[in-house]
């Protein structure tokens, strides 16, 4: 093979100096076109603002025409800009989708896997099975949904993610499902919170005084809470929704009122007297958390790692 001594890496081959010029040009015109401003484009482009204006004036001189309508607010298309721009957004979109046809291309012999969980089983459950897995099969590119376990089952039967980690649904057909553990709804509170509500209330039960912190009503564990509360009679009169785990537990702890959490997650705050359980007419019964996949996909890297056979089920 010859190799040219004139060639540098950043001379195109069959692409003429005239040719790199103009696609330069159209991308600088593109730049500033969208941000309606030269400083902006030019920060953005990584040049010197005169170096962008001198760029508009010979495209513009190269079409005899003006693109630009300048202003002290920055630059507006004339007509003319905008049919060129909307010409140079189509060729630099097929472009995009060239390189992501590419890259598409080069993933596809990458196994991947597709997790999904809610924010708070990422955090007390998933990560020690996510490092094993991590650390055993390095090759395998991991991406993780967070959200509710409802959620997670409808991404699982639409083929969007590969696994899941829920709270143990009424109905798996289709789903292998290995169980994981059982986890205990609580409610907890400091224990000056319960002692200045029995001060300034002293007549007044708890439930018609005190704030419970409870997740959103889509929540599978908000749910389960509110059925059994409807079974005991209990009416709580002021409600703070929160949106994690991990706020309720926080809130708790500040003195913001009593919040339902897991008692697993939070058995050493519980030992350390961090935290203390409010009583709510009896303990609540356990629940069960585990992986889930569907029987039809076959083709989720190392599934036994999240569902050895001897603990596979339906």
């Amino acid at each position: 093979m010859t190799v040219d001594p004139h060639f540098h890496g950043t001379k195109a081959p069959g692409i003429s100096p005239e040719i790199r010029e103009r696609i330069s040009l159209y991308h600088i015109f593109y730049t500033v076109a969208q941000t309606g401003n030269i400083s902006h484009a030019a920060r953005e482009l990584y040049i010197s603002q005169p170096a962008v204006s001198r760029a508009l004036k010979r495209l513009e001189e190269s079409l005899d025409t003006r693109l630009f309508a300048r202003s002290s607010r920055g630059v507006a298309l004339t007509p003319s800009g905008s049919l060129l721009f909307q010409k140079v957004r189509d060729a630099f979109s097929v472009l995009s989708e060239g390189e992501d046809a590419v890259l598409g291309n080069r993933s596809m012999n990458v196994p991947r896997l597709r997790l999904g969980a809610s924010a708070t089983l990422c955090n007390y459950v998933l990560m020690p099975y996510l490092k094993t897995y991590i650390k055993s099969y390095p090759q395998v590119r991991v991406t993780i949904s967070c959200q509710s376990t409802y959620q997670t089952l409808e991404l699982l039967e639409q083929g969007k993610i590969d696994i899941g980690l829920i709270g143990r649904p009424q109905k798996l057909s289709g789903l292998h499902y290995r169980p994981l553990q059982k986890i205990h709804d609580i409610f907890v509170s400091t224990k000056e919170y319960v002692n200045n509500q029995q001060l300034l209330y002293p007549r007044e039960s708890l439930f018609q005084t005190a704030t419970f912190m409870l997740l959103d009503e889509d929540n599978i564990t908000r749910q389960s809470v509110n059925a059994l509360l409807k079974e005991r009679q209990i009416e709580l009169a002021h409600i703070l929704e929160v949106t994690s785990m991990d706020l309720l537990i926080r809130f708790a702890e500040i003195g913001m009122g009593v919040a339902c959490v897991v008692r697993e997650f939070i058995r050493e705050k519980l030992e350390k007297g961090t935290l203390v359980e409010v009583s709510m007419n009896g303990s609540f019964p356990a629940r069960e958390i585990g992986f889930v996949c569907s029987k039809k996909n076959s083709a989720v890297p190392h599934l036994e790692h999240f569902f050895p056979v001897e603990n596979s089920g339906s």
